[in-house]
């Protein structure tokens, strides 16, 4: 302040603070930090619960024993073979066994089962009052794409966006390198190992720097819960986004749903990861592939962007920390993202 003007300035002072107050407060607020649950130690207990799809007892059991190699206790959730129609369990069933993990305070991370569909059903349901006092881990990529963005959104709180328990080897000897290092990743994403993804260089890909919150997921998710109290905010943020089994022009118009939401926007860097299509029909060849969808929407933006990042439905699917700081460079011989 000009201490010469001071009474006059003081005066005009009093009546504009409040209100630079509270635009002070929300551009320092637009992109908070996140909430990091604590990282687990051996002897912690991982709950399983299926809060989407069906699946038995025998297909959780290889990612049990591998946990319990690892050092952690397992407790299995009651929807583990239970089944209704698609779903493992009723909506009631699997809403009841999800809170029960979240509410109880010995259980320091909840591994959901599979993907499939179903945890949008369940989600405006859920009392996360105890998972707030005390936050823990959540892991899950697909149909838990729901949950990642209302963590995102309502409550500031990291997750762990990767593969599940139907995803593990049965036979962890005879396992793939790309699928040993893919579920290993879930396990230093748990401990609080530094996160380090390399993809190979792109054509396509726009080089730059950018650090700031990972968030994203499914991109057909992340679409139809626009507008909805799990809507999430990509502002300032890194956004990854994946999807499978989708036309070219589904994907064309989630994107431009992305765009004209203002998604694509105010990113820091935005990273493009698997996309299985689904083949044209004949005579209704769209004409782009997924690398044009995409730099159309963003080409008035500056931002760097990478496509092919091992992220997806795909064997290299690796753990990544939504929520938490990470650097993205692109450069012209590789992507290189990092959690701080």
């Amino acid at each position: 302040m000009n201490r010469k003007y001071f009474l006059s300035s003081f005066i005009a002072a009093t009546t504009v603070l409040p209100a630079f107050k509270s635009l002070a407060y929300a551009v320092e607020n637009e992109n908070p930090s996140f909430k990091i649950p604590p990282y687990l130690k051996q002897g912690d207990t991982i709950g399983i619960t299926s809060p989407a799809g069906y699946i038995t007892l025998e297909q959780v059991q290889p990612s049990v024993l591998q946990m319990q190699n690892w050092g952690f206790n397992i407790k299995i959730g009651a929807t583990i073979g239970k089944r209704d129609y698609t779903y493992g369990g009723t909506d009631e069933e699997r809403l009841a066994d999800f809170q029960q993990m979240l509410d109880d305070p010995n259980i320091k991370a909840i591994m959901c089962a599979r993907g499939g569909y179903g945890f949008v059903r369940i989600i405006d349901k859920l009392d996360f009052t105890a998972f707030k006092r005390n936050p823990k881990w959540i892991i899950g990529f697909s149909d838990i794409t729901v949950l990642h963005c209302h963590l995102a959104k309502n409550y500031g709180i990291s997750s762990i966006h990767s593969k599940m328990c139907n995803s593990f080897p049965d036979d962890w000897s005879k396992a793939e390198p790309i699928q040993i290092d893919t579920i290993l990743s879930i396990k230093n994403a748990l401990i609080g190992e530094q996160m380090n993804y390399t993809a190979s260089f792109n054509t396509s890909n726009r080089l730059g720097k950018a650090d700031g919150i990972l968030v994203g997921g499914n991109l057909s998710i992340i679409e139809t819960l626009a507008g909805s109290d799990s809507d999430l905010d990509t502002r300032g943020k890194i956004l990854f986004i994946e999807d499978t089994g989708e036309y070219l022009y589904s994907i064309d118009r989630m994107m431009w749903n992305l765009n004209r939401s203002g998604k694509l926007k105010n990113l820091k860097g935005l990273i493009i990861g698997g996309f299985k299509v689904k083949p044209d029909d004949v005579g209704e060849e769209f004409g782009k592939t997924i690398y044009d969808i995409v730099l159309e929407k963003i080409k008035e933006y500056k931002y760097p962007v990478t496509f092919d990042f091992p992220v997806g439905h795909q064997r290299n699917n690796f753990a990544l920390k939504c929520g938490v700081n990470h650097i993205l460079e692109v450069t012209e011989t590789a992507s290189i993202l990092k959690s701080l």
